[in-house]
């Protein structure tokens, strides 16, 4: 059986946070606010895996309001998705990522980010797509107001 999921995350842009996309670091003025790291890349991966799972979201496992979840990292709690994913049989085909942002360029940090997300989903890199676009200074995004995230993947049960 094959499933395919959609995620979708946004978090605004502030001063005095890290930026963290994919689970890398990015050298920026401005971070992600968020109850977690705010990494809003992995993020909407996690949604798009847990949805076509059908498990939920990352808000019903990881409640924003639960302080076990203040500051984590999100590429630990994809860990945690992904084994909860392979409790079910399910295990990623692949996974196809877009980041909507004005600034800063993320072109030289895709290759990190797609090793990382990879590592913590337990899949060759090749399974794994991260692309970033600007909205041409349109929306929210174009702005520099905030971050968006897409997800596609595809997951396979070999149950």
């Amino acid at each position: 059986m094959i499933r395919i999921g959609h995620g979708y995350d946004v978090h605004r842009l502030v001063e005095g946070r890290r930026l963290i996309l994919g689970g890398v670091e990015i050298p920026w003025k401005l971070g992600l606010l968020g109850h977690s790291d705010a990494d809003v890349l992995t993020h909407a991966l996690m949604d798009a895996l847990l949805g076509a799972a059908a498990l939920g979201d990352i808000g019903k496992l990881f409640p924003d309001k639960d302080p076990a979840y203040e500051g984590a990292d999100s590429i630990e709690l994809l860990r945690r998705v992904d084994s909860l994913l392979r409790e079910h049989g399910w295990t990623v085909g692949n996974v196809d990522c877009t980041v909507l942002a004005q600034a800063p360029k993320l072109a030289p940090h895709v290759p990190q980010m797609r090793e990382g997300l990879a590592a913590a989903l337990g899949v060759d890199v090749s399974q794994v797509s991260v692309k970033a676009t600007t909205e041409e200074g349109l929306g929210f995004t174009g702005s520099g107001e905030g971050i968006a995230a897409h997800v596609v993947c595809i997951l396979v049960n070999r149950v």
